[in-house]
This record gives C-alpha cells, structure tokens and sequence, in this order.
C-alpha cells in the first residue's frame, strides 16, 4: 500500500507578502542618519532581489502588483520621481519572467550574470528618468554606491530561488 507524500505548500504570505514586509522594513533600518567610521550605511535596492527571484520561483498575478507597491514605496520614501522604481522593478520582473525557461536549473554563477545585467538595467532605466525628470544628470558616484550594494544582495536571491523553487510540488 503507498503512503501519502507531504506536500509542503508555499504559501503566498510566505512567499511574496514576508520578503515584502522585509524588504521595507531594512530599506527604513539603512535609510538612518548613522554613521560607521564616517561613512553612512548604504541603501541598496532591496526589493531587486524580489524581482529576480518571484518569477524564477512562481510567477503570479499577485508578484508584479506587490513589486509596483514596493516601487512607489521607495519613490515617496526616497522623495524620487513617481514611478521611476515600479517601471525599474517592472521591468527587472518582465525580462527574467521572459527568460524563465533559459534560467532554470542554471548554476549560481549564470544567474548572477544575469541579476547583474538585470540590475544594471533597472539603474540605467532609473538614471535615465532621474535625468529627464531633472533637466540634468545625477552623480554618477552615487549611482555606483547604490548599485554596488545592490549587486551584494545577490547571495539572497539565489537563496530565495533555491528555499522556494521546490516550496510547492504540485506544480511539477
């Protein structure tokens, strides 16, 4: 006689609204005026991790819209241009939803190839609209000090990626 499987179901609170909810919360706990050796903490682009790895895992209707809340979230927390972030996120979550099939079951170092290009395109993506908006270019220094941060969250990602991928069988 067979025995039942478990089925370890991945749940969408487990999946998209607590990486969320994180998201924001450490994007607040970085955005504090402390200083370390003189320097002030970085603020990455915590929710880019968010876009490379939803799709990757399980793309859904309910990913893109929490990823356009979490854009607006850091335009008005950051005081940007509405709509520079959701378009950068946005777009992020649309060329690896559209790359889905090339990257499934790739190793760690094509995958942060690819959260590197993707990263790189969102930054230009929010350059690029900072720089229209502006009437003038912002500090190219800057620019790198948020996108090195950000390129560092990679590890997060692939665990992501690796935590979920098998988080729900009956998709299989």
């Amino acid at each position: 006689m067979r025995r039942p499987a478990a089925v370890r179901v991945v749940g969408s609170f487990e999946l998209v609204f607590r990486p969320a909810l994180i998201a924001i919360a450490l994007t607040i706990v970085l955005a504090t005026p402390v200083k370390v050796f003189g320097m002030t903490l970085p603020e990455p682009v915590l929710p880019m991790v968010l876009a490379f790895a939803w799709p990757l895992i399980r793309p859904s209707m309910l990913a893109p819209a929490v990823l356009f809340a979490l854009g607006l979230f850091l335009d008005i927390f950051w005081g940007g241009t509405l709509g520079t972030w959701p378009l950068a996120l946005l777009t992020v979550y649309a060329v690896v939803l559209g790359s889905r099939n090339l990257l499934a079951g790739q190793e760690t170092r094509v995958l942060f190839i690819w959260y590197a290009i993707c990263t790189g395109l969102a930054f230009i993506l929010a350059y690029l609209v900072v720089s229209l908006d502006a009437g003038r270019p912002p500090s190219l220094l800057a620019l790198v000090l948020q996108v090195l941060p950000t390129l560092l969250l990679f590890p997060l990602a692939d665990w992501m990626v690796h935590r979920f991928d098998d988080g729900d069988v009956r998709f299989r």
